[in-house]
């Protein structure tokens, strides 16, 4: 049988950049709140066996899912940045997973992910051992500003925006994650962590409309491809 695959969702964060009193993952799209939809993409996937979820020790928001799509739901108390959450999560999975089972880290305010995004980042993070993230190339012009003016045009040959999942073997991730913060490095996504750790992650291509939910903006704009898919 196929090895069996966790989700983890770092969702202990206030969204100070979004405003507003309700942490952005619990803003509603399309009748449902973001991390909803996140987690419903993620459970949706046959290979995906269930998701911890870390959660900050005073959220009112949490609905009390135990489970979703017929698979558990777990929650966690997650920490003040986004690194300490995931470790939190990591570190209390179930004890029956060992350290090489395979994780993926998505953010709860990404609610756009398409099923077969999953199946072709977990093939690329299962044929080697360095893990693997979804992204896409930078497409647009590039410019480093200083005091409201342009500065210099920079090359984009090469460079990616970095998306979720992030797939990484349970024990590598942990170290890694760890090993940061011992050394008072705030990482903010967990390929840099693997990256510090010498690992190479793959990089693998996935659709664009997988957006983060960062502004009001990117709020409506959720809401409108959440709401042309059941259309």
């Amino acid at each position: 049988m196929p090895a069996m695959i966790w989700a983890v969702l770092p969702a202990a964060g206030r969204g100070q950049r979004f405003g507003g009193d309700t942490p952005k993952q619990y803003l509603h799209a399309a009748g449902k709140p973001l991390i909803e939809h996140a987690l419903s993409a993620l459970l949706r996937h046959p290979r995906v066996a269930g998701a911890m979820v870390a959660l900050s020790a005073d959220d009112t928001s949490w609905p009390g899912w135990t489970q979703l799509h017929g698979k558990p739901v777990l929650r966690c108390v997650g920490g003040g940045e986004r690194a300490d959450s995931v470790l939190a999560a990591l570190r209390a999975l179930p004890a029956e997973l060992d350290g090489d089972t395979l994780v993926l880290v998505h953010d709860a305010a990404r609610p756009n992910l398409r099923g077969e995004d999953i199946e072709r980042l977990i093939l690329a993070a299962e044929a080697g051992d360095q893990g693997a993230i979804l992204g896409a190339p930078l497409r647009d012009t590039l410019k480093r500003a200083g005091e409201g003016r342009i500065l210099a045009t920079e090359p984009r040959g090469g460079l990616w925006r970095a998306f979720t999942p992030q797939a990484f073997r349970r024990a590598a991730l942990t170290a890694a994650l760890a090993d940061a913060a011992a050394a008072g490095v705030v990482v903010t996504d967990e390929a840099s962590a693997m990256e510090r750790a010498g690992f190479r992650p793959r990089l693998v291509e996935g659709r664009e409309d997988n957006l983060k939910v960062t502004t009001p903006a990117d709020l409506a704009l959720a809401q409108f491809l959440l709401q042309s898919d059941r259309e």
